[in-house]
């Protein structure tokens, strides 16, 4: 939808207007769509009321909100402005691009959206109607959208590592000396996740602008540095055989002679254990000198070792070790397993739920 267009010039008229032929073209004719004008609600007005009324007669008031820009944090104030007006039976957001993320949180609040890109979900009880609608994963127009766009890159990983590993409150500066980067890119690193709702500083709940991180979602976070993360991708990775199985891995792997760290489902393992380990992963400074080192045979098929070389160092700060083999950072093991292949997702959705059950032990 609105091919060719500039986010600016997408008036919230242009978005009522395609979101009314959207679901026209989407509802049976035997359904009927009418759009109000804007009412007043004591205090504020609205964009315009739809009402929906299905076949037999059942119907419903919708109330919808369109804006140029809505961002992950502005999510909960919607909601609750437009579950206010009592008379509504639904709510819903349109805009230019709606992130993956605000759609999420728009969905688990019991709102609806859409955007000019096609992405849409609507859903009634009475009168019963589903409808979801896929568009565009990433802003179209990036000339329009802010520097910080994603969490690729090791700047993004180390401050990440940093908000996971140590517990807030913290400044800026504390947070760039303990993720070892520049305050500038802390500052555009942390601007991002406000946006993002997943973390809040002290100016947003009263304080002095600029003040300390007082909140950091940390195993929402997780998940969203995966969104742009993955441990195939973002690191260069091998795979090899050992012959004599894992258990003989974790004997020798101190043989290494640099900087190493066990991650995936070994690391996993040792706190929320789910199914024997199949695949070790580990993290080296180099991959042909440490395969060498512990004597295993490049392999595709029927691999049971993968050796990494990591994105960045951050990999090897804040491990712990057990029975002499050093293991990388809970954080790291989960993001690394929710993008591995196979049942890796499955193994770092229960590792996330023993930190969450856990966390004076493993976070700072």
């Amino acid at each position: 939808m609105f091919h060719g267009m500039r986010n600016r010039s997408i008036s919230e008229n242009a978005l009522v207007d395609i979101f009314m032929k959207t679901m026209g073209q989407h509802l049976s004719s035997s359904w009927r769509l009418k759009a109000g004008k804007e009412l007043p609600d004591g205090r504020r007005r609205v964009d315009f009321l739809l009402e929906i009324r299905d076949p037999e007669g059942a119907k419903a008031t919708v109330v919808v909100e369109a804006k140029s820009q809505v961002d992950p944090r502005d999510v909960t104030r919607l909601v609750a402005d437009g579950q206010r007006l009592g008379k509504a039976d639904y709510f819903m957001v349109l805009a230019p691009f709606l992130a993956r993320r605000t759609r999420d949180l728009l969905a688990e609040a019991g709102a609806g959206y859409a955007d000019a890109t096609g992405n849409l979900r609507f859903a009634l009880e009475k009168p019963a109607v589903v409808l979801e609608l896929t568009g565009a994963a990433s802003n179209p127009w990036p000339e329009e959208a802010r520097s910080l766009r994603s969490l690729k890159g090791p700047t993004a990983g180390r401050v990440i590592r940093a908000l996971c590993d140590f517990r807030p409150p913290f400044g800026i500066r504390q947070l760039a000396q303990r993720s070892a980067t520049s305050l500038s890119s802390v500052s555009r690193v942390v601007a991002f996740l406000q946006r993002e709702a997943l973390v809040t500083r002290e100016s947003e709940t009263g304080g002095t602008r600029g003040g300390p991180i007082t909140t950091v979602d940390w195993p929402k976070l997780i998940r969203r540095w995966t969104q742009d993360y993955s441990l195939v991708r973002s690191n260069r990775t091998q795979t090899y055989l050992d012959p004599r199985g894992l258990p003989s891995l974790l004997k020798k792997v101190k043989v290494i002679k640099s900087r190493y760290s066990v991650t995936g489902s070994l690391a996993a393992s040792e706190v929320a254990p789910v199914a024997p380990s199949r695949l070790a992963v580990i993290y080296v400074d180099e991959m042909d000198r440490a395969a060498d080192q512990l004597s295993l045979k490049p392999a595709d098929a029927g691999a049971n070792v993968l050796l990494a070389e990591p994105f960045d160092s951050v990999v090897f700060e804040r491990t712990w070790t057990k029975g002499d083999v050093t293991f990388a950072a809970l954080s790291q093991v989960a993001a690394d397993l929710l993008t591995s292949p196979g049942r890796g997702p499955a193994e770092g959705e229960e590792l996330l739920r023993w930190m969450e059950r856990n966390e004076n032990t493993w976070r700072r």
